[in-house]
């Protein structure tokens, strides 16, 4: 599966300029935790984050620090809340390396691009959604593409737990790993197994 397969679109962005109490409306508006910033010419140059929106924003009690007096004004724009500079992944990304780069870099989101234009995003919480999908789900969706590839009623598929197993009434390997590359490529197919059913033919 792609990053275009599973990547939020079209992508709400917002510019340096743009004041960091819009940005954190907009977070809030849509469920959000990051928004790619982009420039005039909607060329990806940032990512502002509910982090970097928080932080510093909000005074000690003086009551018990004692020191905000000496505390930096938080950033007014998103220009100077934002961080910079930021990774992006192409919408032809395989989705397992998107994963690995937001555990591995601890970013909660990742920007797609298409050269540096911003196409969409993908979070966590997008994983999270696909591998949550319920079963029946799946298997419908993995029957009506198998049906448009292989004809109807050829496949017998049974999803469980995110893993499909499809049972093909011919024995052709070809058709077998094309099978399971389309089911592969289906929101929330953990892993594809094709068998030949023997006797069915």
């Amino acid at each position: 599966m792609r990053a275009r397969d599973l990547m939020t679109r079209p992508v709400v962005t917002v510019t340096p300029e743009t004041t960091a109490k819009h940005a954190a409306e907009l977070l809030t508006e849509h469920g959000f935790t990051a928004l790619p910033v982009v420039n005039d010419e909607e060329r990806l140059i940032g990512i502002v984050t509910e982090a970097d929106l928080i932080r510093d924003r909000f005074p000690e009690d003086v009551r018990f620090a004692g020191r905000s007096a000496g505390r930096l004004a938080p950033g007014a724009t998103v220009a100077e809340v934002m961080t910079t500079p930021v990774v992006g992944m192409s919408a032809g990304s395989d989705l397992a390396e998107v994963g690995r780069a937001l555990l591995d870099g601890k970013f909660r989101a990742m920007p797609i691009v298409d050269g540096a234009k911003v196409v969409g995003i993908l979070t966590r919480g997008d994983f999270v959604r696909a591998f949550a999908r319920a079963d029946g789900a799946i298997a419908a969706d993995v029957r009506h593409h198998l049906a448009i590839y292989g004809g109807p009623g050829r496949w017998a598929v049974d999803v469980q737990e995110g893993m499909v197993r499809i049972g093909d009434r011919y024995g052709n390997d070809t058709d077998h790993h094309v099978a399971k590359v389309i089911a592969e490529g289906i929101p929330g197919v953990v892993q594809a197994k094709v068998t030949y059913q023997e006797g069915e033919e």
